[in-house]
């Protein structure tokens, strides 16, 4: 049998490798289409033609959770530590420099705010109760409005929350609600950070290169610069099989024929899709679902067929899932410096730091030093970004996303009260994102399809729009659960798919959130 996987993200760089590990497929016998040069989707990370460096963002980990994403690291070889996994480095890593911020909000005069204490008033603690033990079914396709009151998103709480994990009032309740059962252990600690656990590099040079590694040395074929554009479905008594992959590579069309026994994996819609950067004069350019192709095969399986979701309830409404980001490559130590004293951490043990008054609602983190791989010891390199940049800043008068890294700089030091001169050699590079939070739009049960539907026999789908009950999307876990998942269900694989770890069920763990809420 031949296994294909449309599209190089870490679904299916995953999926490949629960393929050869646990259902014993050979790796020569798995392909890997890929339209980009690069693999790994949005666990991106690179260093561009003018030698700064850019990433769209960073994803967040913890030892508490993503079960199925340790249980794949830990047989992938680290490639910096001879004899570690990259679950082992990662560990180690996080021991050696342990998160505790002590900066999580900065108001608008500067000053570090309070954070101790979650400010909910009762009225919050009773809705956000009544938000967490409602059904699904009784959440519907709600918003997270349709549940709190405008004095909630005023408190601590939702700032910390809402820029950790990136949620916007008009978000999915249902999503909300996952999240806070999901998280709940991290709720007592989420002024401090923590749980939260980052890998030595981003996570292009320290997930995605290691296991694009190890794929390679079992033989797995990669065929980038090429696009999947259409499948021919046959339809056996509402039972649906792929016949046929439809490839487009460099304008040259080419056929795959699948035999009984071959399998596909769909890595449907993309959270990146259209992303665009800018320079330190010029805006990221407002790219639309135009200028890419990123949900057209999702579309044209999907119509007429239920059991594959709904791509309209995702990328229909770019106003409400977009947001920018922006990397910024310092070439002397003048910005981390001040930062470390105002912070009062060390650069790779604060996490996000937010600044609630901002119009944009503007975060930084400065991460541990080297963050890629080669990057030279007199370069630094920081990540931010913004939830709000269709909003004039405080300090420069027009939106974000009509400014380039310049303004952000700029925008950056009037809250932070920091002379200009911290910036004099660096270089920030903008970075737009029309369907970052799309997967978190209102959605009703059926709109994400089964990572294998109940009528497919030879289709899968891994990525961020499959439904799995439980867990919660925008993280590197659902992607490698949903292929984990997939790959077992197909190949009846006789080993159980690690469960999601309830700490919501936990005595201790609601305990110390009850008192938390009550502080």
């Amino acid at each position: 049998m031949k296994a294909y996987f449309i599209g190089g993200g870490i679904g299916s760089l995953a999926g490949a490798a629960f393929l050869i590990r646990d259902a014993r497929v050979p790796g020569r016998d798995i392909v890997i289409y890929e339209a980009q040069p690069l693999v790994g989707g949005s666990l991106d990370g690179a260093q561009l033609a003018n030698g700064a460096y850019s990433l769209r963002g960073g994803r967040m980990l913890t030892t508490d959770h993503y079960e199925c994403t340790w249980d794949l690291l830990s047989d992938i070889p680290s490639l910096e530590r001879p004899g570690l996994s990259v679950r082992d480095e990662t560990v180690a890593f996080n021991v050696e420099n342990p998160a505790h911020s002590r900066a999580r909000l900065v108001d608008r005069n500067r000053f570090k705010v309070d954070v101790s204490h979650m400010g909910f008033s009762a009225r919050d603690r009773l809705e956000l109760l009544r938000l967490t033990e409602s059904s699904e079914e009784t959440l519907g396709n709600s918003r997270i409005t349709d549940w709190l009151s405008s004095g909630f998103f005023e408190s601590n709480f939702w700032y910390m929350w809402q820029t950790t994990f990136a949620f916007q009032p008009w978000h999915s309740a249902v999503e909300l609600k996952r999240y806070l059962h999901r998280f709940m252990s991290e709720f007592p600690r989420i002024e401090t950070l923590a749980g939260v656990k980052r890998t030595v590099y981003n996570q292009y040079d320290s997930i995605v290169r290691p296991l694009d590694d190890w794929l390679k040395r079992q033989g797995v074929q990669f065929v980038r610069g090429t696009r999947v554009t259409d499948m021919a479905l046959e339809d056996d008594n509402g039972r649906i099989r792929v016949r046929n992959l439809v490839l487009d590579r460099d304008s040259r069309i080419a056929n795959v024929r699948l035999e009984d026994g071959d399998l596909v994996f769909f890595q449907n819609g993309s959270m990146t899709d259209a992303s665009s950067l800018g320079t330190m004069t010029e805006p990221a350019p407002h790219l639309t679902k135009a200028d890419s192709q990123g949900w057209a095969l999702w579309e044209s399986i999907a119509k007429g067929r239920p059991k594959f979701g709904n791509p309209s309830a995702f990328n229909s409404s770019i106003p409400e899932s977009w947001w920018q980001s922006f990397t910024v490559t310092c070439r002397d130590t003048r910005f981390f410096d001040a930062m470390e004293a105002f912070s009062g951490n060390r650069a790779g043990t604060g996490g996000l730091v937010t600044f609630k008054d901002s119009n944009w609602l503007l975060s930084v983190v400065l991460y541990h030093q080297p963050h890629f791989a080669g990057q030279p010891k007199d370069v630094q390199v920081f990540w931010g970004y913004a939830l709000h940049p269709d909003r004039v800043g405080n300090f420069v008068a027009k939106p974000m996303s009509e400014c380039g890294g310049a303004d952000i700089l700029k925008e950056l030091c009037g809250h932070l009260n920091f002379d200009p001169s911290v910036f004099d050699n660096a270089v920030c590079i903008p970075c737009r994102m029309p369907y970052i939070t799309s997967m978190f739009m209102p959605r009703s049960v059926t709109d994400r399809p089964l990572p294998v539907p109940k009528n497919s026999v030879n289709l899968a789908f891994v990525s961020q729009f499959v439904e799995i009950p439980e867990d919660v999307v925008f993280t590197v876990e659902y992607s490698v659960r949903a292929a984990q998942t997939a790959v077992y269900q197909l190949m009846k694989v006789d080993r159980k798919v690690p469960p999601v770890t309830r700490h919501d069920k936990s005595l201790s763990v609601i305990f110390a959130t009850l008192e938390k809420a009550f502080a």
